[in-house]
């Protein structure tokens, strides 16, 4: 017994030694230091991403939000006349790159002519949808609280999902919706959506050309990703941008693709991720598309996804606009039967704000157009009110004088496809800028 006291004394007096050296001080001071800077840091983190949840028109027209001296005379090194004032001696000189706010416009620009399109109101909710295929499972399913029908991928390594597109053209793009459930900080960091661009529609990873976008989700790996594959051989690229789409992923984040001849580019909401201006190595070979989800917890974590639309174009429009004076687009997107612009379609906003501010003395008359589906006067009013919703975007976005700008809508009076097919309709669902 007194042995086992005298062990416990000495080691409760080497423990007090230890801890009374100063090494062993400098040791704990230096731990609690980095776990105190961790702390501000992960504070600092939040309160950026909080801040750049700005209001889109910030976004898309930083020049009225620029930061701006109201009081210049006042800043220290300032000059009034011919006298300066002279700099506190007691504060910090501050660098250039202090208080910097950089801004970048949204300039997605969808296609305008429908290739593939498919929200699944064709499909009966717990089938697979009609106009896809795979080697495994999923099916259309509908929620409580979100409009429309899903279509549910199963996450499986060899499992892949194919739309029934019959190739595709050299210049596109591609954009649906994603809806989560069930993701947590404990989701495997290994949880990815693959976008495949491949030379064959086969249900596997396989081709000699292909290009494979991965978006991860989860919260932890916070990569957006992208590699090549041409001619049977590993591509040039492998890139790899860091950028955290927790909150997108919780909040029905729409993902946009654009393929401009060999270039790649990829946006989650607003926010652009990739831009490859030589992704494509060969061009007109990538054909098909496919995707693959692996890594969710299958039952508890899921995923999601609608409004497939996948169209040829992307192009300019602001040249022919100014050329012919006349433009058609199915590109500028509305929430279902409201008149509320969807934020990724204002990239084409922004182009025709840029021909109205090159030609200060064009006007131009906005023309809505809806599909066939409803009440022949209900689609009447909606498609005038989208047209105002337009006008009004170019006005408070882009300072468009009111007067330069004229609506109407026509309803679903003047239809340029078949409204029994969902590629139809979209096409039929349009916004047309005449030159008066």
């Amino acid at each position: 017994m007194n042995t086992f006291l005298s062990f416990k004394n000495l080691c409760s007096a080497l423990l007090i030694m230890l801890f009374m050296t100063p090494s062993a001080n400098a040791q704990i001071w230096k731990k609690i230091k980095k776990s105190a800077e961790r702390t501000v840091e992960r504070k600092l983190e939040r309160k950026t991403e909080k801040e750049t949840g700005k209001m889109m028109d910030s976004i898309l027209d930083p020049s009225q939000k620029s930061p701006t001296n109201k009081n210049p005379t006042n800043e220290p090194g300032s000059t009034v006349g011919n006298q300066a004032s002279t700099p506190d001696n007691d504060s910090e000189p501050k660098n250039i790159s202090d208080d910097l706010e950089v801004y970048s416009k949204f300039d997605f620009v969808p296609g305008d002519k429908v290739l593939f399109y498919d929200d699944f109101s064709q499909d009966f909710v717990g089938d697979f949808p009609s106009k896809w295929n795979t080697n495994g499972s999923g099916e259309v399913v509908k929620m409580n609280n979100i409009e429309g029908s899903w279509f549910e991928l199963q996450p499986s390594y060899s499992t892949y999902y194919v739309p029934d597109l019959n190739g595709l053209p050299e210049d596109y793009t591609i954009e649906f919706d994603i809806l989560t459930l069930g993701l947590d900080n404990g989701t495997s960091s290994g949880s990815h959506l693959r976008i495949h661009l491949s030379d064959n529609n086969n249900l596997n990873e396989r081709a000699d050309n292909r290009i494979v976008a991965t978006i991860p989700i989860n919260f932890r790996n916070n990569h957006v990703s992208a590699h090549n594959r041409f001619n049977g051989e590993r591509g040039s690229i492998n890139a790899k941008v860091a950028g955290n789409i927790k909150d997108e992923l919780q909040n029905q984040p729409h993902v946009a693709i654009a393929v401009t001849k060999n270039r790649f580019r990829l946006w989650i909401n607003e926010r652009k991720f990739l831009d490859i201006p030589r992704m494509i190595e060969v061009p007109n070979v990538l054909n098909h598309i496919k995707f693959n989800l692996i890594g969710l917890k299958k039952e508890t974590e899921r995923l999601f996804i609608n409004n497939l639309r996948i169209a040829d174009g992307g192009e300019d429009l602001r040249r022919t606009l100014l050329t012919e004076g006349k433009i058609s687009t199915n590109g500028i997107l509305f929430d279902s039967g409201s008149a509320n612009i969807k934020p990724q379609s204002l990239g084409i906003v922004l182009q025709i704000s840029q021909v109205l501010l090159q030609d200060e003395n064009m006007k131009l008359n906005i023309i809505g157009h809806t599909d066939a589906d409803g009440n022949s006067d209900t689609n009447l009013t909606l498609s005038k009110q989208r047209a105002e919703s337009v006008k009004n975007a170019l006005i408070n976005l882009y300072n468009i004088p009111a007067d330069r700008l004229q609506t109407d809508g026509k309803g679903a009076s003047a239809p340029v496809a078949d409204n029994d097919t969902a590629e139809g309709k979209a096409q039929n669902r349009r916004v047309e800028f005449i030159k008066i």
